[in-house]
């Protein structure tokens, strides 16, 4: 069976008010919300870019080679659609018996009184990030989508509970919503 039948490029057009460069590997957007980049040095595809449209070619004419193109059109078309719209998570904080209260300090996130412990426990955000507390949620927007993720991802493994039955222990902060857009 011959595989000669697959694309080996895949072209993506640019949308409006975003900007693409690309210098050597680094692939630069820039769109109304902010400016973000990405290298693609170890990810071997072939990019080009135009003034309305980016190219993605495969290296290779095997299934893994198209499975990598079509993971970097996926990296492109979320970086593009970030600096347009962005990216929304919600959180809902948990919790059976001791109130949980959330705070940012600089670039990390207090989670106090989880379970009733005295000392915080902290999180990092990653990126440019912003997390707000809105009653028992926490609503975390950003133009990046891996940094918006990482960082609900440490909230979430940060409350975390060890050593107890976790059907039983339901504390602890959890994504609920994703969604495309900041509100």
């Amino acid at each position: 069976m011959s595989t000669d039948t697959k694309a080996t490029r895949v072209s993506l057009s640019i949308p409006k008010d975003v900007r693409v460069g690309m210098d050597g590997h680094m692939l630069t957007v820039q769109g109304p919300l902010g400016k973000t980049h990405k290298s693609f040095r170890k990810i071997p595809v072939d990019i080009s870019v135009d003034s309305e449209a980016i190219t993605v070619r495969a290296m290779g004419r095997r299934k893994r080679d198209y499975a990598i193109m079509n993971t970097a059109r996926s990296l492109i078309n979320n970086l593009c659609r970030g600096v347009v719209s962005g990216y929304t998570i919600k959180m809902k904080i948990v919790y059976a018996h001791f109130p949980v209260t959330v705070k940012t300090k600089d670039d990390k996130i207090l989670i106090e009184n989880f379970q009733g412990e005295h000392a915080p426990r902290v999180a990092q955000i990653v990126g440019k990030t912003k997390v707000e507390t809105v009653g028992e949620d926490l609503v975390l927007t950003g133009h990046v989508l891996t940094d918006v993720s990482q960082t609900a991802a440490n909230i979430q493994q940060g409350t975390r509970i060890k050593g107890k039955d976790r059907r039983i222990f339901l504390d602890g902060i959890y994504v609920y919503e994703k969604a495309d857009g900041i509100s």
